[in-house]
């Protein structure tokens, strides 16, 4: 267990070590935060190995509040999905941490934006390790704290702080409903523990609570799906889902390099994984269960239409990000959790390379963003040019890149359910043609044509900007050959979708693989007609 304890101890200790001494390191923070993050990185694979081999880890390593038998404690389970969530977040925050060294050089808060991503990534951690329910509600506030101090980090800008402050409210409008949620579970269940919930969780399924009681009416609602509905407010607000979606755009405010990190392995994931870890409520609620479906698609939809009338490079890929989170919630609702686990790891890869790439194509305009004011750039920034082309193909979702098969996998799943699934699957594959348009109307207009920059002589970025892209595009390869889906299986068993595991392909497998092949390349090409041609 001590190894295990070290993986957020490495960041938390970067952070401390920054916000007390930073006014001396100043420019050298990156020697601090770098390897803390690094460290944890090594953990995390210790941790996915014993995990691997052995099973599930569980432990409370200190008694918070006890009083007589009622005890809450700080602890640890890691199992599949802990394990698979703790290489995400290290690897992107890494590569995030070497990207800043070049991003970041010669900013006035160069050791104060170290700190807080060390602590952001401390808070995440601590989120994904948690075996309680009050653990991940304190360090579900405290990933919403961080994140409203980097996108704040310009604070001399009045639309830095605008944004900060409105992702910190939105966030407390869905925060609100998920610790009314925490509350129920520990009325009804006289613990926050996990696996006391998980287990007791079957039999109270029939048990119902008078929500029109206090008014002397009679609307008796189950209160697994009460708790359900109330947790899923959280996630909407985390993972930006319709209507609490608002946030996130605007956090582009914040460094290119916090919104890969916000986008790719951290706030966003949070509400995602939160409907996996506590799917074994969401299974024992049909009603929770549609309602997800319905939000999930939906925001996958409505975010890809929006992503079609931006013309600032970073918004584009935001809402990119808002689309892909509706297509995992998507899943989540069909029950298809390792399959929006899987989706949620790719698309970690991917995106964090798109944000990366267009934070390149930032810093070599000098802080240009507007699609109207780029072209032309293909020359002068080859490696940042192949890397965006590589990101932009696997969010499109072209074999062999990582977004085809967790893409596939969730499309799987939407047919495989019938009914509202099979809805919600053409919704998804329609979404898949957008989504495919306006990222390569993003690749043409950047890269290709002629240059209408004000810049005259472009540039590569510097190498310790780069290799993060080059070691980013491997991952938004190697990503999607993984057997995460059959190795969540047994952390995520789901009794409506045993299609996850099924082994083989089957026709509705390979007419689908073909069907969001031809609609990913429909896409490109109707963007190279109106772009290019």
């Amino acid at each position: 267990m001590a190894q295990y304890i070290l993986i957020p101890l490495f960041p938390l200790a970067a952070f401390v070590i920054l916000g007390l001494f930073g006014w001396l390191i100043k420019d050298r923070a990156h020697w601090v935060a770098v390897p803390a993050v690094l460290l944890s990185f090594v953990f995390s694979v210790v941790a996915y190995l014993d995990v691997s081999r052995g099973g599930m880890v569980y432990s409370d390593l200190y008694t918070w509040i006890g009083s007589g038998d009622f005890q809450i404690s700080i602890g640890f389970q890691i199992d599949e999905l802990t394990a698979v969530m703790l290489l995400l977040v290290t690897v992107v925050s890494g590569l995030v941490n070497i990207y800043s060294v070049g991003y970041m050089h010669g900013d006035r808060g160069y050791a104060r934006f170290f700190a807080y991503v060390a602590l952001f990534t401390f808070s995440m951690l601590m989120l994904v390790l948690a075996n309680n329910f009050l653990q991940l509600y304190l360090f579900w506030e405290a990933v919403g704290l961080c994140s409203y101090l980097l996108i704040a980090h310009w604070y001399e800008r009045k639309s830095a702080c605008v944004a900060a402050t409105k992702a910190f409210i939105v966030n407390r409008v869905g925060d609100f409903g998920f610790g009314l949620g925490v509350l129920l579970i520990f009325l009804a269940f006289g613990s926050l523990d996990y696996l006391t919930v998980f287990t007791q969780a079957p039999l109270h399924q029939d048990l119902t609570i008078n929500l029109l009681a206090w008014a002397g009416g009679d609307w008796e609602v189950p209160v697994l799906t009460l708790i359900a509905l109330l947790l899923f407010a959280g996630a909407v607000g985390k993972s930006a889902q319709i209507p609490l979606h608002v946030w996130l755009p605007d956090a582009m405010e914040g460094p290119t390099p916090i919104s890969a990190l916000i986008h790719a392995a951290t706030m966003v994931t949070a509400g995602i994984f939160m409907l996996a870890r506590t799917h074994v409520i969401y299974d024992l609620s049909p009603v929770a269960m549609n309602v997800v479906l319905v939000v999930g698609g939906v925001t996958a939809i409505f975010a890809a239409f929006i992503a079609l009338t931006q013309t600032d490079i970073k918004r584009i890929v935001a809402y990119s990000t808002v689309s892909q989170l509706g297509y995992m919630t998507m899943a989540c609702g069909l029950g298809a959790y390792a399959a929006g686990i899987f989706h949620l790891l790719t698309h970690g890869a991917f995106k964090a390379l798109l944000f990366l790439s267009a934070g390149s194509v930032i810093h070599a305009l000098d802080g240009e963003q507007d699609l109207r004011r780029m072209g032309g750039l293909k020359p002068f920034m080859p490696t940042t040019y192949w890397t965006f082309v590589i990101g932009a193909t696997a969010l499109a979702g072209i074999f062999p890149l990582a977004g085809f098969f967790s893409k596939d996998a969730i499309l799987l799943q939407a047919f495989h359910v019938g009914g509202l699934g099979t809805f919600f699957g053409w919704v998804a594959l329609i979404t898949v043609v957008m989504t495919a348009f306006y990222i390569f109307r993003l690749i043409f207009t950047v890269f290709h044509g002629q240059s209408k920059s004000q810049v005259h002589h472009p540039h590569e970025s510097p190498w310790v900007m780069t290799v993060p892209l080059l070691a980013l595009a491997v991952l938004s390869f190697i990503t999607g050959w993984l057997p995460i889906p059959q190795f969540l299986s047994a952390a995520l068993v789901s009794p409506v979708a045993a299609v996850e595991t099924h082994s083989g392909m089957n026709p509705l497998e390979t007419l689908l693989g073909i069907l969001s092949m031809l609609a990913g390349l429909g896409g490109i090409f109707l963007a190279y007609l109106f772009y290019v041609r």
